[in-house]
């Protein structure tokens, strides 16, 4: 069973996911492979294994392939409503004159050595309760000021109704919370302390595939607490869709598990570059891990602090998956961008743009990945355009979408 998840240790049963539309397993099979291709992929989303399958055949495992190709995309992209965190913290007050900075590199790379002796004391590990439940979740953290502002991941404390922060050196302090955004999945916390070692940020948009790394987080449990683990980055803007937004993630073989969620990915000189959120998890897969890039994740923790909220975040309003070469060959189709979803409120909607369409180019570049449309939409702020070129029913044609503040429809 293939299975990505966010990893935190959970004690208690796990929550009940969203129901999906059951598929042939023919067709799941077909998926657990396309799913490799297409990084089509959640938290709690399940994927069946099996060994490849030829998925330009009309027959896959006995099942028929649909003969329309919006029968098949629609159930291969299944379409999640928003997620929002629940936060049953208190709350700590937003702190405006505090900033996230990125930093210069050093002088020279680390040794593993050096870089556990210089950082793990910026880890935290997190211990978070649901009352009425016997059990906890476990993941970890990383600190950001001298005075007990804590980053993670919004998915580690989603639901607790109290969360312990725990130091390098076994002090257990009691946490607030600053606020929590479930699309990025990074959260601030505060707790009240003195004298603490704040991590240093790197520049992750100067990462290379191959670069060294290594992660410090709490894997598993108490009994692993403050692990070090290293690899490369194995990839640059992995498209992933997350909470039913899509996200733009770092790919490394650093071995991340349960627990792991929150922590630090750092370049080799001591920097953070990544938060660890993310896995694929198979009996036949290993060494596929994901970082939120530290770029993105100062960005969202410094609005956080700054606002108790993610603002001036700019969207499009439209969910993408990417449509495998295999089977747009199948079914004849350009390769481009599936649309899943249209948000209502949004620019897109209001431009005609519907579930169904396949987007071939942005700003007159192909459009291959979520990455794409992402890393475009970036560059901007609310209320500048994008030209999309979609494709429907055989027609191409052009739309300027406005950029909208993604506060406003989601």
């Amino acid at each position: 069973m293939e299975n990505w998840y966010a990893p935190r240790e959970e004690s208690v049963p796990p929550r009940e996911d969203k129901k999906k539309r059951r598929l042939p397993l023919g067709w799941k099979i077909a998926f657990g492979t396309l799913a490799l291709v297409a990084l089509i992929a959640v938290s709690s989303l399940a994927f069946s294994g099996g060994k490849p399958t030829d998925i330009h055949a009309p027959e896959i495992a006995g099942d028929a392939m649909p003969e329309n190709w919006q029968d098949f995309l629609d159930q291969y992209y299944t379409v999640e409503d928003s997620g929002k965190v629940t936060v049953n913290l208190p709350r700590a007050e937003n702190v405006p004159d505090f900033t996230v900075e990125i930093n210069s590199p050093g002088e020279r790379e680390l040794s593993l050595q050096e870089l556990y002796k210089d950082c793990a004391d910026t880890i935290v590990a997190i211990t978070g309760y649901i009352d009425g439940s016997a059990g906890y979740y476990w993941g970890s953290g990383i600190i950001l000021s001298e005075d007990g502002l804590i980053l993670t991941n919004a998915h580690v404390i989603d639901g607790c109704d109290k969360v312990i922060v725990t130091l390098s050196d076994d002090q257990s302090l009691e946490a607030a919370v600053v606020g929590a955004d479930a699309t990025s999945d990074i959260a601030v916390l505060k707790i009240e302390a003195e004298n603490l070692t704040p991590a240093e940020f790197g520049d992750s948009a100067a990462l290379t595939v191959g670069d060294h790394v290594a992660a410090i987080g709490n894997p598993i449990g108490e009994t692993f607490r403050m692990t070090l683990t290293d690899g490369i980055i194995s990839a640059i803007d992995r498209g992933i869709t997350f909470n039913g937004h899509s996200m733009t993630l770092i790919q490394t073989n650093t071995a991340i598990n349960e627990g792991n969620s929150g922590g630090a990915l750092f370049n080799m000189y001591g920097q953070v570059v990544g938060i660890t959120n993310m896995k694929m998890k198979s009996s036949n897969i290993e060494g596929i891990c994901f970082a939120i890039p530290g770029n993105i994740a100062r960005t969202m923790a410094n609005s956080i602090i700054r606002y108790g909220e993610v603002r001036g975040r700019t969207a499009v309003g439209i969910t993408v998956g990417a449509i495998p070469d295999s089977i747009a060959d199948h079914y004849e189709l350009p390769t481009g961008l599936y649309v899943s979803s249209v948000a209502d409120g949004s620019d897109a909607k209001d431009k005609g743009i519907r579930e169904g369409d396949i987007v071939v180019a942005v700003n007159g570049e192909p459009a291959r990945t979520s990455a794409d449309i992402l890393n475009a939409k970036n560059e901007r702020v609310v209320g500048d355009t994008l030209t999309f070129t979609i494709w429907r029913e055989g027609e191409t044609f052009e739309v300027e979408v406005e950029l909208v503040d993604f506060n406003d429809i989601y």
